[in-house]
């Protein structure tokens, strides 16, 4: 909506140009690009100023529906900037009251930008390695947004973090979402996963929203070849409370998984050589 938004601004700047200056209409077109490309900068430049008065050591203790939005806005234009066509199914499951945790795999980094913006409803936040915070621009905004970042190779520290998850989910701050192989996938296979993080829905007793998404890998090759990417998101479960009664961490990732597999098809499971 964004970038229609500016593309529509852009011409009819160009137009008024044309008509009020005496321009020649041949040059219509060159008005309408440089207009274009001046109203994004100008965006972007004002996601900077709105950035600039985020403190990183200052703890967000609550969503910031400001930031939250803003931050809709600009991935609705990204997605169309980068021209990824987003093809959805199951989204229909999505639990419409209380908090849930939400766990997909993960093999890019518009992965997250991608579920924020189909679970707009969600207000989800999530767990981020914690040198995501240096982010330009990004890292302020997850810090707005209720964003955890965790230190992957500290389990003291990464089971802070896990705790601070079942608090904001029992205060009905957000919910959570998670990438429980713990990294990037090189090879797109879906790699183990690290159990800890199901310990959030196993205190908290709320549903585990089971996603998987595919081809974000090839956005930024399709697009240096100026071409659409098709990019595919699936709810493939949600798993109540009730049936994770008695299970351990281990025994509930070991579940999501296989669902994942399921989904994705067995040339997706990791076979260690």
């Amino acid at each position: 909506m964004l970038l229609k938004g500016l593309a529509l601004l852009a011409a009819v700047l160009a137009v008024i140009l044309c008509a009020g200056l005496g321009w020649s209409w041949w040059l219509l077109p060159v008005i309408f690009a440089g207009a274009d490309l001046l109203l994004i900068v100008l965006a972007f430049f004002l996601l900077w100023l709105l950035c600039l008065t985020v403190d990183l050591d200052r703890p967000q203790e609550h969503d910031s529906k400001l930031f939250r939005n803003v931050m809709y806005v600009y991935i609705e234009a990204l997605i169309s900037l980068v021209m990824v066509r987003l093809h959805t199914r199951g989204l229909e499951k999505t639990p419409k009251e209380g908090r849930f945790l939400l766990v997909c795999n993960h093999l890019f980094l518009a992965d997250p930008g991608v579920l924020l913006h189909c679970f707009r409803k969600s207000q989800l936040a999530f767990i981020t390695k914690k040198e995501n915070q240096s982010m330009f621009l990004i890292g302020k905004i997850m810090h707005k947004i209720m964003c955890q970042p965790i230190d992957r190779e500290n389990d003291r520290e990464a089971l802070k973090t896990i705790v601070k998850c079942i608090q904001l989910i029992r205060e009905d701050e957000v919910s959570i979402g998670v990438f429980p192989e713990g990294y990037t996938s090189k090879d797109g296979k879906l790699h183990p996963f690290r159990p800890g993080v199901f310990k959030i829905a196993q205190k908290t007793e709320v549903p585990i929203v089971i996603c998987t998404i595919q081809n974000t890998r090839q956005i930024f090759p399709n697009l240096r070849k100026l071409k659409h990417t098709d990019v595919e998101l699936h709810l493939v479960d949600v798993l109540q409370p009730e049936e994770l009664k008695g299970k351990t961490t281990v025994e509930i990732s070991n579940l999501v998984y296989e669902k994942m597999i399921a989904d994705l098809g067995e040339n997706f499971r990791f076979v260690p050589a």
